[in-house]
């Protein structure tokens, strides 16, 4: 840290003050560059980032729909190939009874 803290002194620049106000400019014009690129241009990192973030968001939804759709396929499946299963569906939950049956209904 300390030869870092050297390149702003100009009175330690002797022979050499050429060389080291080319590197002062470099540092400050390289920290511009990553200023630049990094917060105010509009393809920023922080945009990307954010952008990443949303990307495994939305991946995990995607997962989350397909395992929905996935039970939902197995129940249609079972509703469709089993009358009895598509009769005990219909009275737990559309309160369908067939004709004798009593009904009680607790809320």
């Amino acid at each position: 840290m300390g030869k870092f803290r050297d390149i702003w002194d100009r009175d330690k620049d002797g022979k050499n003050a050429e060389k080291r106000s080319f590197i002062r400019y470099a540092i400050v014009a390289t920290a511009l560059f990553f200023i630049l690129v990094g917060f105010v241009n509009q393809n920023n990192i922080v945009r990307w980032v954010k952008a990443g973030a949303e990307i495994k968001r939305q991946d995990k939804l995607i997962e989350k729909y397909n395992k929905e759709i996935d039970q939902m396929d197995s129940q249609i499946h079972g509703l469709t190939s089993n009358k009895d299963s598509l009769e005990r569906y219909a009275r737990e939950n559309f309160g369908f009874a067939e004709p004798g049956d009593d009904v009680y209904k607790v809320e």
